[in-house]
């Protein structure tokens, strides 16, 4: 089952620390993913209601905002508790990190649209993350920055608006 070797995977993104928040909240988005490959609507419901109640409740918990219709990679981790929130708008590549205080979503209500993120992308504690941009592969987004425009591969995003450095190869 999918569901079961995703957990498994993300058991060891968080090196089998089953206590860590952030595996909690991928425990419910893993089962709120889960739950749409339940063909028969009537036999989804009782899953969907549970799924929501889940989310509330790790929500509350952990302070983790990552609904289950954000396409996320391959060793996603959560990096520490608290004030994170995701938009269902969003998009993650594999192997990206995030960490507390981070906000990945619209820039204004009117635009529909939150932020796609490449593979390898390290996001750091307070950012934010807002619009319709694509963050590139190999980035390392710096704590408290605010990034409103697109980001290359292999970059570096520091500052408030975001600067672009290039990475040294």
């Amino acid at each position: 089952m999918a569901l079961f070797s995703n957990l498994r995977a993300d058991l060891k993104v968080y090196e089998g620390h089953w206590s860590q928040q952030g595996f909690w909240v991928m425990v419910v988005y893993r089962f709120g993913r889960w739950r749409y490959r339940i063909g028969n609507a009537l036999l989804r419901k009782p899953f969907s209601l549970l799924y929501k109640l889940l989310y509330k409740i790790v929500q509350i918990m952990t302070g983790i905002e990552l609904p289950c219709e954000v396409p996320v990679g391959r060793n996603f981790r959560i990096e520490h508790f608290g004030d994170i929130i995701i938009s269902g708008y969003a998009s993650f590549g594999d192997d990206c990190i995030i960490r507390n205080g981070v906000t990945v979503g619209l820039k204004n209500i009117e635009e529909k649209a939150a932020p796609k993120i490449g593979n390898r992308v390290n996001i750091g504690t307070g950012a934010k993350l807002l619009g319709n941009i694509t963050i590139g592969d190999n980035v390392d987004i710096g704590a408290n920055a605010v990034v409103i425009a697109s980001v290359p591969d292999n970059s570096i995003a520091v500052g408030i608006p975001a600067r672009i450095i290039p990475k040294k190869s």
